[in-house]
């Protein structure tokens, strides 16, 4: 046991060496500085690429948003309503749209991972392809969600049901791929 605890303490004397020469180290950028690093950073997309003016703007903060339009149609026969699209640009296989669905019956008893499966394949080949963005930066893969209710992106809710599954595009279709 002492054998351990010292080799801890020079475990963290290391740590606190590393961290005192990077705060050495540390200095405020110029000006001159954080514009050459700008100019290193990829442009934004611009307005009107197609994923803006299909999706809107994300918004990280402020009121959750609210299922809307009619509820979709899914083998199981609930009632998935969509919530969002959100496009993140770091995925595995590159940039990513999340489609979010809600829909109070994925709760119920006799629901569960199976019809949820064939319900987001559904949504995925009959709602989320119809809705990518027709110019722009094309999504390499999608991530569809369906949950019993809102829960903010990202937030964790341990009474909230929720199903998750991702697919790749090809050939015009939807593919499961392994999450």
């Amino acid at each position: 046991m002492l054998r351990g605890a010292g080799q801890a303490r020079t475990a963290l004397r290391g740590a606190i060496a590393v961290v005192l020469a990077v705060t050495a180290l540390a200095r405020p950028i110029s000006a001159q500085e954080d514009a050459a690093l700008e100019a290193d950073l990829p442009p934004a997309l611009p307005a009107g690429t197609g994923a803006d003016a299909a999706f809107g703007p994300v918004q990280e903060t402020g009121p959750l948003p609210v299922p809307s339009g009619p509820p979709l149609a899914v083998p199981s026969g609930i009632a998935p309503r969509w919530l969002e699209t959100r496009m993140d640009a770091a995925g595995p296989l590159g940039l990513t749209l999340r489609f979010r669905f809600v829909a109070p019956e994925v709760a119920g008893a006799g629901y569960g991972p199976d019809r949820a499966s064939a319900d987001l394949q559904a949504l995925c080949d009959g709602f989320a392809l119809a809705h990518l963005p027709k110019d722009g930066p094309q999504p390499a893969g999608l991530v569809l969600d369906l949950a019993d209710r809102v829960v903010p992106f990202g937030a964790s809710d341990d009474t909230a049901v929720q199903f998750f599954e991702a697919y790749s595009i090809a050939d015009g279709a939807c593919h499961w791929e392994l999450f």
